[in-house]
């Protein structure tokens, strides 16, 4: 099965635990190897495409003692765009604390990652992908754990990635979450259960096919905002 996701449009990936939703994201982002098929970005293998796209993922998976400072992880956004033989300029450094005050972390840029909540951990990586000017961003469950304020940021920023044509994949149990907040939903449970716009996807038979009998399906009738 394909799944074509259209510039500009935020897709909620859903699936029960070990559905392989992070590892669709990971296979996506170029961090694992598909076993099979092929994985594009505008038409084009992602191989020498890495540039373009910005993953973030769970917060399980960083070590937040590694010793790097907000600015450090924030500047990493820049390195894809630079190569292997430049170094971050004054218009790199800029980027990086223009982003950090962007997601309200202005000032902050000199602390070590560990000294942050998890809300602010999670807009650190955010700042990153900002920075990278990605034609495609990644999001690996940004809302577990996450207070209201923060996913109030994180909101802000991923719809002024679709406006501008940035095409943004969202690994998330947060069913409420999808049917808010997204375009197109791709439902997972090993294989791909269902794509498509979310009105028309995000369905009471789809999510039975998706999680059997481990969710509650509520008869009700959304209301999204449809990417351009």
């Amino acid at each position: 099965m394909n799944a074509r996701v259209p510039p500009g449009a935020i897709t909620g990936v859903i699936g029960p635990n070990g559905s392989g939703k992070s590892t669709l994201l990971k296979a996506v982002a170029g961090v694992l190897r598909p076993h099979g098929g092929e994985v594009l970005l505008d038409g084009a293998p992602m191989r020498g495409q890495a540039a373009h796209i910005a993953f973030v993922p769970q917060r399980e998976e960083v070590n937040w003692d590694f010793p790097v400072t907000a600015r450090d992880v924030v500047l990493m956004g820049r390195y894809a765009s630079l190569g292997w033989l430049r170094r971050p300029g004054r218009d790199d450094r800029a980027r990086t604390d223009a982003a950090l005050e962007r997601l309200g972390l202005g000032g902050l840029g000199h602390r070590h990652i560990s000294q942050f909540s998890g809300g602010q951990q999670q807009r650190i990586f955010l700042a990153r992908a900002l920075v990278q000017e990605p034609r495609l961003v990644l999001l690996d469950e940004p809302f577990t754990g996450i207070d209201v304020q923060n996913r109030a940021i994180f909101h802000e920023l991923i719809r002024g990635f679709a406006a501008g044509g940035v095409s943004v994949l969202v690994a998330t149990h947060d069913l409420d979450e999808v049917r808010e907040t997204t375009t197109h939903v791709l439902c997972l449970n090993r294989d791909m259960v269902a794509f498509g716009p979310t009105p028309t996807t995000f369905t009471p038979a789809n999510l039975r096919a998706t999680f059997g009998g481990q969710v509650a399906v509520f008869e009700q009738v959304p209301i999204f905002e449809q990417a351009p």
